[in-house]
């Protein structure tokens, strides 16, 4: 990869990113159609400062991960209307000198989960409370699936609840649980915590399909204790 005067700049933001495939991904596809352009991981405990290094550095675009995806919005010039009414951001675009939010997380997990199940009427449990959870709870919400939320912080918890006018449970109360779909859109099991799942093992066989947002690793305890339910 050469990089020089006239290559476009893009990254990741968040903290941490040292997990995150988007770099591999998004290099590969530049070389891939020929584009003079590179992705890097931008490693970012304060967003303030990042999206000011943002605008400083003339990044073009970026994808915003954990813990940012709210936090982020008051700092960007315009937010786009779903992911207003989302709530959340997970994509910064550059148009001249403004940044503009958009939210493609809700598309992708439907997407996959539309592959396996249809949605209306299921019974989903859907586990988190950030931003994540917030554009799934959006994209359930479309697609008039009936959702249960559980997270670790109760205020949290409830305010997203109340948003998506579905009840919430404590996390530490999922042994409970049962339904159609299982969704982890917490971190619990990324590196280095891969031995951790947001609920116990027996729980699994009440679901017909389980999803975990977390990719690193890319089959979580959760996801082999379901394949093994």
């Amino acid at each position: 990869m050469i990089i020089g005067g006239r290559t476009k700049l893009y990254g990741i933001v968040g903290h941490p990113v040292s997990h995150s495939l988007s770099p591999v991904m998004h290099n590969a596809a530049f070389q891939g159609i020929g584009m003079d352009a590179v992705y890097l991981s931008f490693p970012a405990p304060d967003i303030t400062a990042a999206v000011s290094g943002i605008r400083g550095l003339g990044v073009q675009g970026a994808s915003v991960t954990i813990p940012h995806k709210e936090s982020v919005m008051a700092l960007l010039d315009s937010i786009a209307p779903v992911a207003q009414k989302i709530g959340a951001v997970n994509t910064i675009v550059r148009t001249g000198d403004l940044l503009k939010g958009f939210n493609t997380d809700w598309q992708g997990a439907i997407s996959a989960l539309e592959k396996r199940i249809s949605l209306e009427g299921r019974k989903v449990i859907l586990l988190g409370a950030g931003g994540s959870a917030r554009a799934i709870g959006f994209g359930l919400q479309e697609k008039a699936a009936e959702c249960m939320l559980a997270s670790r912080t109760e205020s949290r918890g409830r305010i997203l609840a109340d948003e998506l006018g579905c009840p919430w449970i404590p996390l530490t109360d999922t042994e409970k649980i049962q339904g159609d779909i299982l969704i982890n859109a917490t971190s619990v099991g990324m590196v280095p915590t891969i031995d951790n799942s947001p609920v116990p093992d027996f729980v699994l066989p009440r679901f017909q399909v389980v999803m975990d947002i977390v990719y690193a690793p890319m089959k979580t305890h959760l996801l082999t204790a379901a394949e093994n339910a």
